[in-house]
């Protein structure tokens, strides 16, 4: 049975794929991609993994996990050099699987593209600059003449999905290159101090909220960017989108509960897929309360995780924070927690 990408495994490596792709062919050195595009039984790697071979024989990423790299970075330095794409396919009832090591009762079918050849550079320089604004589209490219384009506004439900696949023609594949996921924490408390990481692991991009300077300081979160505006004027000012967490840690409703009015209040096309705020039972009751005063409805209170994080028993501040990671994986994958 032929098997789409499953969401953990498509946008984050894609969009990592092709920036350094790109920087790889400006700086002359060369670069072709190699996609998987359709998998069969137990492949190692999903649909719409990726590997980037340089002229120079360097390589990020992977497609199999190691079992068919070495073949698959040979054939990439020969499309480097006449500049034509090439369709493999391995499985193990091919010679050349066993010979590079997939045994394990899969078949994968890979395409790789050189940059500046079948795939043009100033297409790939497009769909980065697409990431860097945190727009969604598609690569869709024909696997027989190796001719792609991005579409914008198409392949919904793969976009919604997060699932890059070839289409029912069995010609055309569809690269789906959401925005990084991206986590907003308003509060640079404990619990925050052990989220951040974890989400980064994850493959969330995060930022701390917090106007107290003694909370949000870089030595409390190295690496993170930290903003010290009022919470609701931080969030308007990042901008939220369906593929954006917000959690709210800080336990002060000053803190908490502009952020929350920010979120609630934004349109449909820019609502976070997540929503968490710490607190008792008793705590998000008055929340609730608060909210509905202020003119939310009753549904678009339900919309905030309060108490936030599933119900594992969790105790301190790193369990807390692998309950909420793990409620949120649970929305953003399954649509429910």
């Amino acid at each position: 049975m032929t098997q789409d990408a499953h969401p953990a495994d498509t946008a984050e490596l894609l969009d990592s794929a092709a920036k350094t792709a790109l920087r790889w062919h400006r700086a002359g050195q060369g670069a072709a991609l190699a996609t998987v595009v359709q998998t069969w039984g137990s492949a190692p790697r999903r649909v719409g993994s990726q590997l980037v071979v340089s002229g120079d024989g360097r390589i990020e990423g992977s497609v199999s996990g190691g079992c068919v790299e070495g073949a698959v970075i040979f054939e990439a330095q020969d499309a480097l050099r006449d500049g034509k794409h090439r369709v493999l396919e391995f499985g193990v009832s091919d010679g050349d699987a066993f010979a590079v090591g997939l045994a394990c009762g899969g078949t994968i079918r890979i395409l790789v593209e050189p940059i500046g050849g079948t795939l043009p550079a100033d297409l790939l320089e497009e769909l980065v600059a697409a990431q860097d604004s945190r727009l969604a589209l598609a690569y869709e490219v024909n696997l027989n003449t190796g001719v792609g384009r991005l579409v914008r506004d198409g392949y919904s439900d793969r976009l919604r999905l997060d699932r890059s696949g070839v289409e029912e023609d069995g010609e055309t594949f569809v690269a789906v290159h959401n925005p990084p996921l991206r986590l907003v924490v308003v509060g640079a408390v404990h619990i925050a101090q052990a989220l951040v990481p974890m989400a980064q692991i994850a493959g969330y991009d995060p930022v701390v909220i917090d106007p107290r300077s003694a909370f949000a300081s870089a030595e409390r979160f190295p690496g993170v960017t930290l903003l010290d505006d009022w919470p609701d004027e931080a969030v308007a000012a990042l901008g939220l989108d369906a593929r954006t967490a917000l959690v709210l840690l800080t336990h002060d409703p000053k803190l908490d509960d502009p952020a929350l009015e920010a979120a609630l209040a934004a349109a449909q096309d820019e609502a976070c897929f997540y929503i968490g705020a710490l607190g008792s039972k008793r705590t998000h009751a008055k929340r609730v309360e608060r909210l509905q005063a202020a003119g939310f409805s009753a549904a678009e209170v339900a919309r905030i995780h309060g108490p936030v994080g599933l119900d594992i028993g969790a105790a301190g501040p790193a369990e807390i924070a692998v309950a909420i990671l793990a409620e949120m994986t649970t929305v953003l994958r399954k649509g429910v927690a």
